[in-house]
């Protein structure tokens, strides 16, 4: 006797017709040249879904399932229903600018489901994430180290409701990483599941594993977020806020294909990270002195040089702050604004809007000091010069590896020789390296090969002023790990430095097209360390680690 087990048939022929439904919507997308999408599986904005009541959102069949400023996310059954078209022009009408998006009925009822929903759920502005002062309390409170982050991430991924509680979860995220000041997040999505990491004082920390299913319902709200494609898997890059009590922080997302998924990471710009004192960065005082000097001059040029993530737009910043007074005028050319400064222009570029575009633009609104984010050709670099000749301050970056590679770089953009120690200043490289954690560091005797590997460095440092405070070289001290600092070792970053003034014995060689061992040997009469130099005086001043500053620059 057969038996017929109509639960699993029932089952099977609902998830036949479901499947039928979403293809028979994705074909009339492709028909009408809209996107598709399946609201199933991805987040919903319920401020989104508010802006239409739920009568006429269910008599015009449509959901409008996200919303990011003026910009809108709508999801219709058909674009040829009559009532459909007027709501779509009524919102037009409205000023609203419309992603149209073709999905099923059975996606149609997931958004209407919301309407259910806006009693139980806390609402948010547009585009951003905002938590109340008594959520930041409690997460603040809770959030202490990077235990008690993979803790409760892990608790909300194991939670059921995965799709409702994914803002929640992204809010937990980042509160997490602004919690213990990560700057970075980074999702990594793999076959099963997507890694979650934050880069903290410049080192990735493992956090988490997230199931793909819920990496996926993550990724969706952040290209939401972000106003980025949903159904596009390319490079895009976007930006949300998140409303942190008082503070308005600024996500920078990037997202690009990885193998059967999309990676993301995003970029923390809190503002409160950008407000360091230009004493505080980590510059030896003589050599702060020396700075202090050359940014006030009237014009010329100063470049800060090192490779990406040593805190050149820190010190910019910092110098800009330092300078700034009523009576300057001071505008930044910049790809893209990470930071925004009181009192002071700021200007964007964009692929048709380069840097040369934007200070010849700038030249032209009578500035004292310019900043140029980065001088990467020789339009920009000549432009740059002859600003600095011609009664301005200007600031920008350059990717060189040390001070000295700066004359000889500046040279391969095509920039006149003869010029360059006129209009340039001073030139500044710089790294990051982590502060030993004030309350575990522990003091350690030096091995006889890294005292002799000192003593050398130590030999070279011509202003014996500079080493006074030294009492010796017999230990050092090194990392161990608490609850302050995360089981790290360390806490915070600090810049070690070297510079290079544009003298008239540099001035000499430079007509030469000569190399960066000749621009540091016609430089040693200025006896400022080198960043080697500056690193093993915080080091022998307990600041950092021997095996830290290593990482960075070689000691041999």
């Amino acid at each position: 006797m057969i038996h017929f087990d109509d639960k699993d048939q029932n089952a099977s022929l609902s998830k036949f017709r479901r499947k039928e439904q979403e293809y028979l919507a994705e074909r009339l997308a492709n028909k009408h040249g809209l996107q598709y999408t399946d609201l199933s599986i991805i987040p919903i904005n319920s401020n989104a879904v508010a802006m239409v009541p739920e009568e006429e959102s269910r008599d015009a069949k449509v959901v409008v399932f996200n919303k990011v400023n003026k910009k809108i996310n709508i999801a219709v059954l058909s674009p040829e229903i009559d009532k459909t078209k007027q709501l779509i022009k009524k919102l037009e009408g409205q000023g609203f600018l419309l992603e149209i998006f073709v999905v099923s009925e059975e996606s149609l009822k997931n958004g209407w489901a919301i309407y259910k929903e806006f009693s139980k759920t806390e609402k948010s502005e547009e585009g951003s994430f905002s938590v109340s002062p008594e959520r930041i309390k409690e997460i603040a409170e809770s959030l202490k180290d990077i235990a008690s982050i993979t803790e409760k991430v892990e608790a909300l991924i194991n939670a059921k409701d995965t799709k409702r509680n994914t803002t929640y979860l992204l809010e937990l995220i980042m509160a997490g990483a602004l919690s213990i000041e990560a700057s970075d997040i980074h999702f990594e999505p793999g076959e099963e599941s997507a890694r979650l990491r934050y880069r903290l004082d410049g080192v990735l920390v493992q956090i988490s594993a997230i199931p793909i299913d819920v990496y996926n319902f993550i990724l969706s709200r952040i290209k939401l977020l972000s106003g980025l494609k949903l159904n596009a898997s390319k490079a895009q890059d976007g930006r949300f806020s998140i409303s942190f009590g008082e503070l308005d922080i600024e996500i920078r997302s990037s997202i690009i294909p990885n193998a059967g998924s999309e990676s993301i990471v995003l970029r923390i710009l809190n503002p409160e990270s950008i407000k360091v004192p230009l004493e505080e960065l980590g510059m030896h005082p003589k050599l702060l002195t020396i700075y202090q000097k050359e940014i006030k001059k009237p014009h010329g040029m100063i470049l800060t040089t090192g490779p990406t993530g040593s805190g050149k737009t820190t010190t910019l910043y910092a110098s800009l702050q330092k300078i700034y007074s009523d009576e300057t005028k001071v505008i930044t050319i910049e790809n893209p604004i990470e930071y925004h400064l009181d009192g002071i222009v700021q200007t964007q570029t964009d692929e048709k809007y380069g840097f040369a575009e934007g200070l010849r633009s700038a030249l032209r609104q009578d500035p004292d000091v310019i900043m140029v984010g980065e001088i990467r050709d020789q339009e920009t670099a000549e432009t740059a010069i002859n600003a600095s000749l011609t009664g301005h301050l200007v600031f920008s970056t350059l990717h060189t590896n040390t001070a000295a590679g700066t004359f000889p770089r500046l040279i391969d953009l095509g920039v006149n020789p003869k010029i360059i120690t006129s209009a340039l200043n001073l030139s500044l490289a710089q790294r990051l390296i982590r502060k030993l954690c004030s309350n575990c560091k522990k003091e350690r005797e030096t091995t006889e090969e890294e005292k002799e590997k000192i003593n050398k460095i130590l030999d070279n440092i011509k202003d014996k002023s500079y080493i006074e405070e030294i009492d010796n070289t017999n230990s050092v001290y090194g990392p161990v790990g608490c609850e302050k600092c995360n089981n790290l070792g360390y806490k915070g970053r600090v810049g070690i430095y070297e510079a290079i003034i544009s003298t008239e014995a540099v001035e000499k060689v430079i007509l030469g097209n000569p190399s960066e061992r000749e621009i540091l040997e016609a430089s040693q009469e200025q006896n400022i360390p080198n960043m080697l130099e500056d690193g093993i005086l915080k080091v022998l001043n307990g600041i950092t680690s021997l095996e830290e500053l290593e990482s960075e620059v070689s000691l041999d």
